[in-house]
């Protein structure tokens, strides 16, 4: 078995004509060892595995590993390699020192609890640990703050006005808290884990209660949109991230039913515009527009879905290929937001490999690296939608559009 088929047996537990195959969870899951396991591979990447004494013949498995160690330094050159890492690590750095004494990291309440997630998953995304390393304490406060924000009965993660006003960013805050719960889910100790494992269990609840609500149009079936905000009543750019919890939470081994992920990626299918050749935002009127995050999250969705090499996931990566990055911060148009499709591109372009990711991540990882500010932030985003979300949100996002080659995320594993 090869590194991208055991990964797959780990995290990624098939449908099978619809069924549920995934358990309730009633033991810490295995996210530690194949943590431990992808640290390792980081490991080869920059050294080399022992030469064979004469001889003796590698055993398969070592014949595995030195095919995904060799693998791992032909991503990038020994100069790009070491650009990543130092723009990367300047990026936590500037993460780390902006959280707050609560635990969250400054944005505007409304974005509360997702973008502290998001910072905390760009802390796991180099392979720091809650609890343990030079971020541990941080993480530590970031989970615990992100556990406070949910309300007990709904099972919402998200600031607790945001069930009764216009709050926009609610349901994205939702679904990037419950990713990253299930993500550290096997990191933690005992009292923490317990604790995480509630929060995920009452978070699915809201969720599937969230997909079911009625859609006037029936395409639009399966997916999510904002909580208040009609008559569009479901999008791509909400949906990915709630088609992303369900999948982290399948890979933690808890009880995802398979309609629920199938309901899903039926909306997504439905969210591909083949005259375009990519993906759209939504299906009505003005709002069927395609933006580089969206047909970033559309290959991704694709991809959890299992169809990593699909006709239309290629049709997608060669829409991205022409909808060049090479600007910084500069949009197509005013709802294309420029480290959110970042982002959401790179982890699209990783899972497609090949001529696809050599084209499209150095120029990226140029790009940002030149862009990056020497307290080792990135810029706000332009325009005035997003900017407000500050620049804990954009660097957060930079260093997980840049952090892609590591592998250390099973949710974003290739």
């Amino acid at each position: 078995m090869n590194r991208a088929q055991a990964s797959k047996v780990a995290f990624c537990p098939k449908l099978e004509n619809g069924a549920d195959v995934s358990v309730t969870p009633n033991r810490v899951p295995s996210l530690v060892l194949t943590f431990a396991f992808f640290s390792a591979v980081l490991f080869l990447r920059t050294h080399a595995l022992p030469a064979q004494r004469s001889g003796s013949a590698a055993s398969p498995r070592q014949q595995d590993t030195a095919k995904a160690a060799s693998a791992d330094r032909m991503l990038l050159t020994t100069d790009e390699w070491s650009r990543l890492d130092r723009a990367v690590d300047r990026g936590l750095r500037f993460i780390a020192k902006s959280q707050d004494a609560d635990g969250s990291y400054p944005t505007l309440l409304e974005a509360q609890p997702g973008v502290t997630s998001l910072c905390v998953m760009a802390l796991l995304a180099r392979g720091h640990q809650p609890g343990k390393g030079p971020y541990g304490a941080q993480l530590d406060r970031a989970i615990d703050y992100v556990l406070d924000m949910q309300d007990s009965s709904s099972g919402a993660i998200m600031p607790r006005r945001s069930l009764e006003t216009m709050n926009l960013a609610a349901h994205y805050s939702h679904g990037i808290s419950g990713v990253m719960l299930a993500e550290v889910y096997g990191m933690t100790g005992a009292t923490r884990h317990g604790r995480i494992r509630t929060a995920i269990e009452k978070a699915l609840g809201y969720t599937r209660k969230a997909q079911l609500r009625p859609k006037r149009n029936p395409a639009e079936r399966g997916g999510w949109r904002y909580i208040h905000v009609r008559p569009v009543d479901a999008d791509l750019s909400v949906t990915s991230w709630q088609l992303m919890f369900l999948r982290a939470a399948r890979n933690a081994e808890f009880n995802v039913p398979g309609e629920w992920v199938s309901d899903a990626m039926g909306y997504v299918h439905r969210s591909f515009d083949v005259n375009e050749r990519a993906f759209v935002y939504a299906l009505s009127g003005e709002r069927r527009y395609s933006t580089r995050g969206m047909v970033g999250a559309g290959i991704v969705c694709l991809a959890l879905g299992g169809e990593h090499q699909s006709e239309t996931a290629m049709m997608a990566s060669d829409w991205i290929l022409q909808s060049s990055f090479e600007r910084y911060n500069q949009t197509r148009i005013p709802e294309d937001r420029y480290h959110y499709g970042a982002f959401y591109c790179s982890q699209a372009m990783f899972q497609l490999g090949g001529n696809y990711w050599q084209r499209f991540f150095p120029p990226l990882l140029k790009v940002l690296a030149d862009a990056q500010h020497a307290d080792g932030s990135w810029d706000a985003e332009s325009g005035d939608d997003d900017s407000k979300f500050g620049t804990a949100y954009t660097t957060s996002l930079a260093v997980r559009a840049l952090a892609a080659p590591y592998q250390i995320l099973p949710i974003y594993q290739r």
